[in-house]
């Protein structure tokens, strides 16, 4: 496993239904195109997996 992971929002979360919603915010992404860097952990991972149809995941 990586130490970190780059988590990109590539898709709106308009038509998203409200949890997945709420998990893309938990995950410190607010618009569509920005990215962030989130410590690479179980937690983070299950949250990434949830949403997967609306980010891009690259391990650094």
């Amino acid at each position: 496993m990586a130490d970190k992971l780059k988590v990109t929002l590539i898709k709106s979360t308009i038509g998203a239904i409200p949890k997945h919603r709420a998990t893309v915010e938990a995950l410190g992404l607010r618009k569509l195109n920005k990215t962030v860097e989130l410590p690479d952990n179980d937690a983070v991972r299950g949250m990434i997996w949830h949403v997967r149809h609306l980010v891009k995941v690259e391990e650094i």
